[in-house]
């Protein structure tokens, strides 16, 4: 199923996953024996990959895992980053790297929080969290800890650098400021945001001129990072209160949507790809341009034209890290 997915994620353009895995373990026990299936699985594929390890410890706020969560356990810090030396001994450095991560907090309490994160800073390692995707998980962590997961996970920290916080859809205005200004990034999904009827999120507060958003795909129900920037600017105009928000000073929405599908997701997994100067990977898309989608357009439309009219159907291939595969025929 990993293959499958990579695969699927070159034939649509994309060079580089961040995998926010937590599906670690076999039935029973503790082996983490599905960690290196997705190392395997991505190099087979030649995709570039971050492997964000996820550590997951409770059920939900206060509560046991159980059931099929079990596989997702890590019995405490100290072992999840006896994991990740593991797993540091095993990457291909020219196309894998590491990324912390707790799942939630629900999913951890802000004593392990800290302790992951501590270490992760120490590392210089990039830093992802769920944060406020569902207005279940605001309720739940209010209802426990006495404060919404965005004020409580800047308590906890007090800083933001090098974390990014996946989904944000209801996070309060002022809480969001004050994680911006901390130095976070926020990932937004889009595709799996609405599939999951979960919200739009108030793009504009995130500050999609100053870099401090990127996307992602979270679901691989519809693998498409073309059509995650349709939507995203989509469901802003449909968002009242966001209308027309979304440019940057020249008054673009594509370059921002293609500034957070590429630079942006790049910066937030910690990867040096996502634009095209020396010292950065060789990591490109390759756009067939007589595509009949794409008819009429111009080199000044033809940004607008990908986003807004085409599918994953007009790229031709991809290239890592300056080794170019062919994909059409994997369809």
């Amino acid at each position: 199923l990993c293959l499958q997915t990579f695969r699927e994620m070159r034939a649509a353009g994309i060079t580089a996953a961040g995998e926010f895995h937590y599906f670690h373990h076999h039935e029973t026990g503790s082996d983490y024996a599905f960690d290196d299936l997705v190392l395997a699985a991505a190099a087979e594929a030649g995709i570039r990959l971050a492997l964000i390890e996820v550590y997951y410890h409770t059920g939900g706020v206060g509560q046991p895992l159980e059931g099929p969560q079990r596989r997702f356990g890590s019995r405490s810090p100290e072992a999840y980053w006896e994991q990740m030396d593991h797993l540091a001994a095993r990457l291909d450095p020219r196309r894998q790297s590491l990324a912390a991560s707790v799942h939630s907090l629900r999913a951890a309490g802000p004593e392990d929080l800290a302790a992951i994160y501590e270490v992760a800073r120490r590392w210089d390692l990039p830093f992802h969290i769920h944060v406020e995707e569902q207005r279940r998980e605001i309720e739940d962590v209010l209802a426990y800890y006495g404060k919404r997961p965005m004020a409580l996970l800047l308590e906890t920290l007090g800083t933001a650098v090098d974390l990014t916080a996946v989904h944000c859809t209801h996070t309060d205005a002022e809480e969001m400021d004050r994680f911006l200004s901390a130095g976070g990034t926020v990932c937004l999904c889009p595709l799996t945001e609405a599939n999951l009827g979960d919200g739009i999120a108030a793009v504009p507060r995130m500050r999609p001129t100053s870099g401090a958003f990127c996307l992602g795909s979270d679901s691989n129900a519809r693998i498409s990072m073309i059509e995650e920037m349709r939507w995203l600017e989509y469901g802003q105009r449909l968002a009242t209160e966001s209308r027309g928000l979304l440019r940057d000073e020249a008054g673009s929405v594509a370059k921002i949507l293609l500034e957070a599908a590429t630079a942006g997701g790049a910066k937030s997994l910690g990867i040096e790809t996502g634009r095209i100067e020396p010292g950065l990977w060789a990591d490109f898309a390759a756009i067939d341009l007589e595509s009949p989608s794409l008819a009429g357009w111009t080199p000044e439309t033809l940004l607008e034209s990908i986003i807004f009219g085409a599918t994953e159907e007009v790229v031709t291939a991809t290239c890592v890290g300056g080794e170019w595969g062919e994909h059409r025929a994997q369809r």
